[in-house]
């Protein structure tokens, strides 16, 4: 079936299947992706610097090569603008850093380059990587494949609309409090936020080191089009580098546990009503796994509305003292009054408070620890509400909680340096057009292996949404 598919429409597991077999090259899967940038992304604006050259001359230096290929031999994939590759600006979305050059690339990039991936091109993010949608003045709105309706996601947007419209097999994105998840939820795409120390992570071009928060919180990953494929790459994408001296030297893969696996189908909504299509793709979820082999229950895990409000606002009190005079001083308008609204809706702490918030993060993680020890897996929604439309974040209090208040399921995880992936289950119909509809699969502490297995039983069942955008005309390709 694969052999049928334009080069571009391959998963990264063919891929290096046909590139480590020799059945193709480096330079012809390379040439594919770049071609493929070429028609779509205009239309899109995924991409915001183009490598190609680079690229072609990487390709044709894997294909020299002679002996064992890496296991991502030959794999087209993009990196976020907000992390360092050597030689190009980490603009993070911002115009007034157009020209901070990376002296040498970040562990992700170098990675990634070790394990056979060539790099084809640098993906949007909105201004300071810190936004559930993706536009900024220094590059623009990215557009989502399924069409305007739809924002894009943030803040991997560019990282989410690339890889589900053909540009590359595998994209770089980055999360804190849900950036690679509210681009895969947004674009119909999968991936796992890995948790606290998994991959390690610095910017050379950085001039100070990020707060402590965000050290705890901030984590590098991999948006696909299958599970499989991040089975495939993320065991490259942990590798060691000293640069990272908190980085957790563990093996992707952990020891089996006993069948039959128990998942804990949680569904508050924290106060928004569980829409109609989103229950749909929870209940889908859950169907696939029970088929699959999987113990699902209803259980409620510990105190989730609280931990989500309270990490958030935690989160933003460390970004006002730490990024705000940044914010003010190269931000637009717009990022300012979003962070305003921000603000207002997740006030942020101060002093002892904050402190203490900072103290009980143990106690949370603690009980979230033993509620896992009896179900290692917690299906729940990843936003309670459909994706909403672009620039939606940007209107107000209304905006703000239509964007984040929904999905406070993200900033669990975030806040509790947990694993948690998304895929999606459910493809909804509305009146402005399809909307894909993901949910979240959270698990133990270093056992993101755990929650991609879930996630490939329940592709077994359910077709990836790659294959239903692909199949229809979406607006965003024309």
């Amino acid at each position: 079936m694969t052999r049928k598919l334009p080069l571009w429409q391959w998963t990264a597991t063919d891929i290096t299947t046909a590139t480590r077999g020799g059945a193709l090259t480096a330079g012809e899967v390379t040439e594919a992706a770049l071609a493929r940038m070429e028609d779509v992304n205009p239309a899109l604006n995924a991409v915001v610097e183009s490598l190609a050259e680079e690229a072609r001359a990487d390709a044709a230096a894997l294909d020299a090569k002679a002996g064992p290929k890496g296991p991502l031999h030959g794999v087209p994939v993009t990196i976020k603008i907000n992390v360092d590759q050597k030689g190009h600006a980490t603009t993070n979305g911002v115009a007034a850093f157009k020209d901070v050059i990376a002296p040498d690339d970040a562990p992700v990039v170098r990675n990634l380059k070790a394990a056979g991936a060539v790099v084809i091109g640098r993906t949007n993010t909105p201004e300071f990587s810190f936004r559930a949608d993706t536009s900024n003045p220094l590059y623009g709105r990215t557009h989502n494949p399924w069409g305007r309706h739809i924002s894009a996601g943030g803040s991997s947007g560019g990282a989410g609309v690339a890889v589900m419209s053909g540009i590359g097999a595998l994209a770089h994105g980055n999360d804190i409090g849900g950036s690679l998840r509210f681009p895969a939820a947004a674009n119909g795409a999968v991936t796992v936020k890995p948790g606290l120390g998994r991959v390690p992570a610095f910017n050379p071009s950085q001039r100070a080191e990020r707060g402590l928060l965000a050290q705890l919180m901030s984590v590098q990953g991999l948006i696909a089009r299958t599970a499989g494929d991040l089975h495939l790459s993320m065991p490259s994408m942990i590798a060691p580098d000293p640069r990272d001296p908190f980085h957790v030297p563990m093996p992707w893969r952990g020891p089996p546990l006993a069948s039959p696996i128990r998942v804990a189908l949680a569904r508050d909504d924290f106060g928004f009503g569980l829409h109609p299509d989103v229950s749909t793709a929870l209940e889908n979820a859950a169907s696939a796994l029970s088929d699959a082999g999987y113990a699902v229950e209803e259980a409620a895990p510990p105190l989730p509305r609280e931990i989500g409000e309270v990490g958030y606002r935690a989160l933003l009190s460390e970004v006002q003292t730490l990024l705000g005079p940044d914010i003010r001083a190269h931000g637009s308008a717009e990022i300012n009054a979003i962070f305003n609204a921000y603000y207002r809706r997740f006030p942020p702490y101060e002093g002892v408070e904050y402190l203490s918030i900072l103290a009980k993060r143990t106690g949370y993680a603690r009980q979230w620890a033993l509620f896992l020890e009896d179900y290692p897996l917690v299906l729940s929604p990843f936003m309670v509400q459909p994706f909403f439309a672009p620039g939606r974040d940007a209107e107000g209090a209304e905006g703000v909680q239509d964007a984040l208040g929904c999905a406070q399921w993200s900033f669990v995880m975030s806040f509790l340096g947990l694993p948690a992936g998304n895929l999606p289950t459910h493809c909804a119909e509305t009146a402005k057009g399809p909307s894909p509809i993901g949910v979240q699969i959270a698990g133990r502490r270093w056992r993101e292996d755990l929650i991609v297995d879930a996630m490939q039983a329940i592709e077994a069942r359910i077709p990836p949404a790659s294959t239903v955008l692909w199949e229809r005309d979406a607006g965003a390709f024309r």
